[in-house]
């Protein structure tokens, strides 16, 4: 982070995970008992990293990522996101590995998640300091890391000190699945004194109950003074105060290649354009932008340049 951008307060702090991301790309249907043809690669991975990367990607400077990552591939982790233009506050775990998620994705580029959390869960509260949020213009949160006990400890320090700094904090449900399993009231009672909530459909509709997205993005903006609710290729909605105040389309993408990380994506240019003074519709505009790219490459990272 530049001494400008410090003082400006304009840099993003993310608090989140580094994944390994093993994709497999299969053209057909998946034959149970035998094998499936695909293109298989490993690649960096992980919600509140590729955030970190699609931010710097849409322009904002100043992008620290606080996460934990096995000894086996932190090295490499950290020479990725510091390749992508990301400061890396890796703490390494002497015990467990990096977490690995195997995401398959079909033929229409739709993916499916096989995860193993590995140290992600085990983010703990010495890793983050306070003095991290110096010259922070706003704090991200990974909602995967509410899920556990040791990172949602992390996770409620570094949004309390956030809120008590003045600094706003923006929450990413994460996961519908581990979301379902937490019970949405916990949640929602978990990621009280956030500025900003980014679901996407799903996630709205299970916290709130309501089928349609708009709805849900109203109600959610009833607790949350942003709601910003990705709609995969319909675009994004934004509410607050209780009403819808933005709708954005998607932009067409030809080809995609694969969806993993295109709401990271979403996220990553949605948080960039608030730090540079946008409006929510246009900022929602820059994140459906983002996350077009994102289909458009393997996992769910920005290309390399």
């Amino acid at each position: 982070m530049t001494d400008a951008d410090a003082a400006a307060g304009r840099g993003l702090l993310v608090v989140g995970e580094v994944v390994t991301d093993v994709v497999a790309r299969h053209g057909s249907p998946l034959v149970h008992g035998t094998d499936t043809t695909a293109h298989i690669l490993s690649v960096p991975g992980g919600a509140g990293a590729n955030v970190a990367c699609w931010a710097v990607r849409s322009g904002c400077r100043g992008v620290a990522l606080v996460a934990r990552a096995g000894a086996e591939s932190a090295d490499w982790h950290r020479e990725a996101l510091e390749r992508a233009g990301v400061r890396a506050l890796l703490a390494v775990d002497p015990e467990v590995a990096t977490a690995t998620v195997i995401a398959l994705v079909d033929a229409a580029a739709e993916r499916t998640f096989l995860t193993d959390s590995g140290a992600v869960l085990r983010l703990a509260t010495e890793d983050f300091a306070p003095s991290m949020l110096d010259g922070v213009g706003r704090l991200h949160l990974s909602g995967y890391l509410l899920f556990a006990a040791a990172s949602r400890s992390t996770a409620l320090l570094a949004l309390r000190t956030a809120v008590e700094r003045g600094v706003p904090v923006s929450v990413d449900p994460a996961s519908a699945g581990f979301l379902a399993e937490l019970g949405p009231k916990r949640f929602l009672g978990l990621a009280e004194g956030a500025e900003l909530l980014l679901p996407n459909a799903d996630e709205a509709r299970l916290l709130t109950g309501l089928p349609e997205p708009e709805e849900a993005a109203a109600e959610l903006s009833r607790t949350f003074p942003r709601v910003a609710v990705t709609l995969g290729e319909r675009g994004a909605v934004v509410a607050a105060g209780g009403v819808v105040t933005a709708r954005v389309r998607a932009r067409p993408v030809p080809h995609p290649v694969d969806s993993t990380g295109a709401g990271d994506a979403f996220t990553g240019g949605f948080l960039a354009a608030l730090l540079a003074g946008a409006d929510d519709e246009a900022a929602a505009a820059e994140g459906c932008r983002a996350g077009a790219e994102a289909v458009t490459t393997v996992g769910g990272r920005p290309p390399r340049p």
